[in-house]
């Protein structure tokens, strides 16, 4: 049997992520390695036309297993596929990314129906993010699916009956192809000639089963990132083979982490040029700001150093960890500060969350407004600078659900300043440090004395591998001008 992406990179993936062995029809019991979640299905046993993106079945079954009331009345069921039918169709008009933006506000249960008694306004569930399988999750290949034109993605992963994943897999034995025209044709072909069905998506990949790249709607390619496994340091190397891509896939396609990234890791923000772009993680920011989430949560050490080389993205991650951290719940509703020490980092980080439209974010103006938030026991994101805790009076706030986040954790914290913080106006607060310049050894030692050890690292060589960083050159040359 000659090989191309059908029998080899297409059906490798299914086999990896469902153990259903396409090329000899075979299904594996080892529901442990597969991860017991995603199930395969033809494209004939879907149920749908050609023309459907929902699987409208699946999902009906969903809302009525999720949502009480309308298990009470399985009609209400139909109201809620019409408004999602609505959104779909809605993209011609206001273009993808809004389309998905607003599709996401009832993926993540932002959204109300008037489904309560007296017609009151309740919380509609798609997904159920608490509990894992109390969700369908399906797999299939060679979706054929009709609107301007007809297309027929390689992957599509669809959880409670909504498309979320599209992935097209590319010849491992041809040299001039590679992941590139795999994601060409998702970002360039698919996204224009079925843009509906990429309107609830989260994120896309392609593979020539050496390499995988992943990206959101409208990412442009030289933005598509590789996906790394955690604590695996000989991964970072890029190798070839398909057991490295499958274990990458099976990695960043766990509904646990695809959940992860659709709640806590998709930004809508707005770009310089005011478009509207979607942003969500790459491999360090995804891995950092959990790695933070788990420090405080834990409780144990109330403190932490983040070290990832500049240039990789450490404004999104504090933008990701702060929220990651106000909504959880274990925490109870903390405040979370985001320090800096310079007027322009105060404007670019302010600028960040503001774009990103995150909610509750407040910023200072002066050391009186900054006393009296934390004085009043405000719970949101507070922008501020160290210079304002110059004043700071005993114990401003002692809560231990205070987090700091410090920016350029290097500079300023060994100064009165910063004292006056930690020991005086936020006695009991988790400080988490972050810098991403290279540290010369005394500034190191001082640094980690202050933060204790490092929570992440992504360094200069990971960055540079990852291609997530430009790599630094240097020219040596004589002065044009000396003292004779």
């Amino acid at each position: 049997m000659a090989f191309n992406e059908l029998n080899s990179v297409e059906n490798y993936i299914i086999k990896q992520l469902t153990g259903v062995n396409l090329n000899t029809n075979e299904a594996s019991e080892d529901g442990i390695l597969y991860g017991d979640f995603w199930q395969y299905k033809s494209p004939k046993e879907l149920n749908r036309s050609v023309n459907e993106v929902l699987l409208e079945s699946e999902l009906k079954e969903s809302l009525i297993r999720l949502n009480p009331e309308i298990r009470n009345n399985t009609d209400l069921a139909d109201e809620v596929i019409y408004k999602l039918r609505a959104i779909l169709i809605s993209v011609h008009q206001v273009g993808l990314v809004r389309a998905n933006e607003e599709f996401f506000k009832w993926l993540q249960g932002d959204k109300t129906m008037p489904f309560g008694e007296n017609n009151r306004h309740v919380p509609v569930r798609l997904i159920d993010f608490e509990e894992l399988k109390n969700n369908s999750f399906i797999a299939t290949t060679q979706f054929r699916i009709h609107h301007r034109e007809t297309k027929i993605p390689d992957v599509v992963l669809f959880i409670n009956g909504i498309p979320v994943v599209i992935g097209e897999a590319k010849t491992p034995i041809r040299p001039s192809v590679s992941w590139l025209d795999g994601a060409h044709e998702v970002h360039d072909i698919y996204e224009n000639s079925v843009s509906q069905l990429f309107v609830p998506n989260i994120l896309s990949f392609a593979t020539e089963g050496k390499e995988l790249y992943y990206g959101a709607v409208r990412t442009p390619l030289e933005f598509w990132a590789p996906w790394r496994l955690e604590n695996d340091e000989d991964a970072i190397a890029k190798r070839l083979g398909l057991g490295e891509v499958g274990k990458e896939l099976s990695d960043l396609l766990h509904p646990k982490r695809l959940l992860d990234i659709l709640q806590n890791f998709s930004l809508f923000t707005t770009n310089k040029k005011k478009q509207r772009i979607k942003v969500i993680p790459r491999f360090q920011q995804y891995e950092g700001a959990n790695k933070i989430v788990a420090r405080v949560k834990e409780g144990k050490i109330k403190k932490g150093l983040i070290w990832h080389f500049q240039g990789s993205g450490k404004s999104l991650l504090m933008v990701f960890a702060a929220q990651k951290l106000r909504r959880e719940k274990d925490l109870k509703s903390p405040t979370v500060i985001v320090l800096v020490d310079r007027t322009d980092l105060d404007t670019q980080i302010t600028g960040t969350f503001n774009a990103a439209d995150i909610s509750n974010v407040e910023t200072t103006d002066n050391i009186k407004q900054l006393q009296k938030l934390l004085e009043n026991d405000t719970r949101k994101i507070i922008i501020s600078m160290i210079f304002k805790f110059r004043d700071a009076k005993p114990n401003m706030n002692t809560r231990d659900n205070i987090i700091v986040l410090v920016d350029e954790a290097h500079r300023t914290q060994s100064g009165t300043y910063a004292r006056n913080m930690r020991f005086h106006g936020l006695p009991n607060a988790s400080y988490l440090g972050f810098t991403g310049t290279p540290i010369i050894k005394e500034e190191e030692e001082l640094t980690k004395n202050i933060f204790g050890e490092y929570v992440s690292v992504y360094d200069f060589k990971r960055a540079i591998e990852d291609e997530a960083t430009l790599p630094l050159r240097y020219l040596n040359r004589g002065e044009k001008l000396d003292i004779t």
